[in-house]
């Protein structure tokens, strides 16, 4: 169902209001606006990720970490006859907007315009791009005019007798451009309809390749991707996406959209250290920076890195085998196994607290950039770990992390 029509001529008389409202043409149905807004204005259903009218409050909180700007519409409705969620959730594209004449428009409160602007300037709790980053390109293919990728690699990364099939797959886009950078994603189009009969929307994935291509000079990238059979309580359940992508074969094409992403970025002055987190294929965009910084070593702009990697255990891993062959002065790789018998579970966030000294001297440098990615699960583990890391040193926590946000140095993307 497409969305209502609008009338060629607003009403005019009345009292308006400025209702908050996303595109389901541009939305990738990512959960981020949903998992971000702290009133819980935002809801979906199996089609449709919508607002609720009534308690939105403006803030602008999930404006910044939207990757396709989906989130930002905004329309003047009648006051008492908002569009309603059923109405939100029928929708293919956005109504036209109402034109107003001789009504007047219940303005957005000044202190609400404010959290507002300071959301979209990185102090909402999201932080923006590094300041030196390289400005991303995004939104170039939508669903309705996709880019067609080639299938040129598709290996497992984790043991064959592990549980977790953890693929990774490389797509050559070409003559075609698709320029992305590392921490960017992009969505893929699965072939086939939902259970509504309607196509299934873009899956986001995370880049795991540099810039230059998986294949330096070649117009390709690479995806990491976990063929899920069950949800996160462990009831089965087979991820259309995931399987459909592990499926491919050498030769397959795939339709592509994107890219997608303007703040979880990496830094590109000299002397800038990067500090990761990250959980099984939150693998991707660490991989991805990485592997930029390794083909720069020649270059010696200083700056150092430091990963902590989770998994239940070295099978499970995405990439265990490469990343023991970096050099420690490169790189300081901190590995942690959750599921090894007779051995301690150990998480991620055990090996922050055990790296207490380096991690609180990065932290707390101008020039070190953190990013943290995985399940939603983890962030919270990770965060209480930095706060009692800081601690131990006499230093407020909350306080760092506020400064890092408004500098742009914390990005955490977790699902």
């Amino acid at each position: 169902m497409s969305a209502p029509d609008s009338p060629a001529a607003g009403p005019s008389g009345g009292t308006f209001a400025r209702q908050h409202l996303i595109d389901p043409e541009v939305c990738i149905r990512c959960n981020t606006c949903e998992s971000t807004c702290p009133v819980h204005a935002v809801t979906h259903d199996g089609r449709n990720y919508v607002v609720k009218f009534d308690v939105c409050n403006g803030c602008g909180a999930c404006i910044p970490p939207c990757p396709t700007g989906a989130i930002d519409h905004w329309h003047d409705v009648p006051q008492a006859d908002p569009y309603t969620l059923e109405q939100q959730f029928a929708w293919d594209v956005l109504p036209a907007a109402l034109a107003l004449t001789n009504v007047s428009v219940t303005p957005i409160p000044s202190e609400i315009r404010e959290l507002t602007e300071a959301a979209s300037a990185g102090q909402g709790g999201t932080a923006g791009a590094p300041w030196s980053a390289e400005m991303p390109c995004v939104n170039l293919y939508t669903p309705a005019n996709p880019a067609v990728a080639k299938v040129t690699g598709n290996y497992r990364l984790t043991d064959e007798s592990a549980s977790a099939d953890i693929r990774h797959l490389v797509l050559d886009f070409g003559s075609a451009s698709f320029p992305v950078l590392e921490g960017q994603t992009l969505g893929v189009l699965v072939a086939g309809t939902d259970a509504q009969g309607r196509p299934h929307h873009p899956r986001l994935y995370s880049v795991a390749s540099p810039r230059d291509g998986e294949r330096a000079g070649y117009n390709n990238v690479a995806l990491t991707i976990k063929r899920v059979t069950a949800d996160h309580q462990g009831a089965p359940v087979r991820g259309v996406a995931s399987n459909y992508l592990c499926d491919l074969r050498i030769g397959d094409t795939v339709r592509v959209v994107g890219p997608y992403g303007a703040a979880f970025l990496m830094p590109n002055h000299a002397g800038s250290s990067l500090l990761m987190v990250c959980t099984g294929t939150g693998s991707a965009p660490m991989r991805a920076m990485t592997e930029r910084r390794r083909r720069r070593m020649a270059l010696r702009e200083g700056g150092g890195l430091m990963l902590f990697f989770g998994a239940r255990a070295a099978g499970k891993l995405p990439d265990c085998g490469p990343l023991r062959k970096l050099p420690g002065e490169f790189i300081d790789v901190n590995l942690a196994y959750s599921r090894i018998p007779g051995a301690p579970k150990r998480y991620v966030q055990d090996l922050i607290r055990e790296q207490a000294g380096k991690v609180v001297r990065m932290l707390e440098d101008e020039n070190c950039f953190v990013y943290v990615c995985g399940l939603k699960a983890m962030e919270q583990g990770v965060l209480e770990a930095f706060s009692d890391v800081c601690r131990g040193h006499d230093l407020d926590w909350a306080a760092i992390k506020a400064q890092m946000l408004a500098k742009n140095r914390l990005h955490i993307e977790t699902y």
